[in-house]
């Protein structure tokens, strides 16, 4: 009889290689609705990008103290840590479009109620508003996203370039939806800024129902659990890697807006000029997002996870060691490049690994640890930059480059388990 030990690695090799490589065919519309999916998402991850925004300058516009601004920020941003509880919806609803929908008109509404609400009534009221809010927004995040795989077309090379669509649209939402609520903000007041959000999500609604149908994966009874699915990516060794990799680059990358206001001084520039390095590091990401796009990934997602995440430590490692601005400028830059092109990774390892009848639910799960590990390694990182503004990036480096390597090791050990 063979070891216990050994038994389980048997199973987790036999759970890897049971998983599917490619999308099911039979769920896919070759070239149909990828433009409005790209508008759905964009809309809909504007909004939830720039929502915590619009609630703080709201909040410190009427005077309030800044503790209250942050808190009724956490209250629409901590509860997308709660998004893999209701994300099995996802895979045993009749109509996922609906759902999605729902989702976004509930976000609009509970956004618009909690701004026009909030110089009429107390803090606490605004502030449910905005965990129910929280609550439906990784349905916009990573819900939309495991509708992907259904539009983009059964062939490996239409769905990698899709992929590098959708890095666009977390990065318009990101970014660019933050700077637009700013702007707006400073012309007609962050009122009117939230509104224009919850607007969006009114007409994201609208789009996601035009998006092609796809029919549930399996019938309701046979949707894992949240825990199990959980349980399921942890013995399930390409999934495996690609979530704790996902979690490390995601606390890494934490670190560069840390690092940019810090090392001002440094650089000799003024404070402001760390909002150069962040914005660079963004047009970065949009950048890297249009080159999947143009020229899709090739290989095994298991293995791009991996190398690619070594090129996020490198890109780290030469920020960290820029000696003046202009060079700290163009390395944030490559950051977002290759982090955009990770990320790509991340989301064809999603999609070709998953399970069809939890897909959905693996979305939402990485995207709430994603989420869980960039406020941890923003917290790390002003943590331990001390009078050297430079060691976030350098510790972030290493831990990338060490948990790469391990994956490296895992990757090796399930394929001599295959063998013996």
């Amino acid at each position: 009889m063979g070891s216990p030990d050994r038994g389980t690695a048997e199973q987790d090799t036999r759970a890897e290689h049971e998983a599917p490589r490619q999308p099911a065919p039979e769920r896919a519309r070759p070239g149909g609705g990828l433009a409005r999916y790209v508008a759905a998402a964009t809309l809909a991850r504007t909004a939830d990008g720039g929502a915590v925004v619009a609630i703080v300058l709201l909040v410190t516009a009427s005077g309030a103290p800044g503790w209250l601004a942050g808190l009724l920020g956490a209250c629409i941003t901590a509860p997308h840590l709660l998004g893999p509880l209701v994300a099995r919806s996802l895979d045993s609803c009749r109509d996922g479009r609906v759902l999605i929908a729902c989702a976004c008109t509930i976000h609009g509404a509970t956004l618009a109620a909690s701004v026009l609400l909030y110089p009429v009534t107390w803090p606490a009221v605004t502030g449910v508003l905005l965990v129910a809010s929280g609550l439906v927004g990784p349905l916009l995040t990573g819900g939309i996203s495991s509708r992907l795989p259904a539009i983009a077309g059964p062939d490996r090379v239409s769905q990698r370039r899709a992929q590098g669509w959708d890095v666009a649209t977390y990065g318009i939402g990101g970014t660019i939806g933050p700077s637009a609520v700013a702007a707006v903000s400073a012309w007609a007041g962050p009122t009117v800024a939230a509104l224009i959000l919850a607007a969006g999500t009114f007409a994201a609604a609208a789009v996601v129902r035009l998006l092609p149908y796809a029919p549930p994966a399996a019938a309701a009874a046979e949707v894992p659990r949240p825990a199990q699915t959980l349980r399921l990516m942890a013995v399930t060794g390409r999934l495996r890697r690609m979530l704790y990799l996902t979690v490390t680059v995601a606390f890494s990358v934490a670190a560069l807006p840390i690092a940019a206001v810090a090392s001002t001084a440094m650089f000799h520039v003024q404070p402001a000029a760390a909002g150069v390095l962040t914005a660079a590091y963004g047009l970065g990401g949009l950048a890297g997002s249009a080159g999947v796009m143009c020229r899709p990934l090739r290989g095994d997602a298991d293995r791009l996870v991996t190398r690619l995440a070594g090129l996020v430590a490198a890109a780290l490692a030469v920020a960290a060691s820029s000696g003046s601005f202009a060079p700290a400028v163009a390395a944030y830059a490559a950051a977002g490049v290759m982090n955009s092109f990770f990320f790509a990774a991340t989301l064809a390892a999603r999609s070709e690994f998953a399970p069809p009848q939890l897909r959905g639910q693996v979305f939402v799960w990485v995207g709430a640890l994603k989420i869980a590990a960039g406020s941890a390694g923003t917290a790390a990182a002003g943590v331990v930059i001390t009078g050297e503004p430079q060691v976030p990036l350098f510790l972030a480096a290493a831990l990338i480059l060490a948990v790469a390597a391990a994956s490296v090791l895992d990757r090796r050990s399930a394929g001599r388990l295959q063998t013996e």
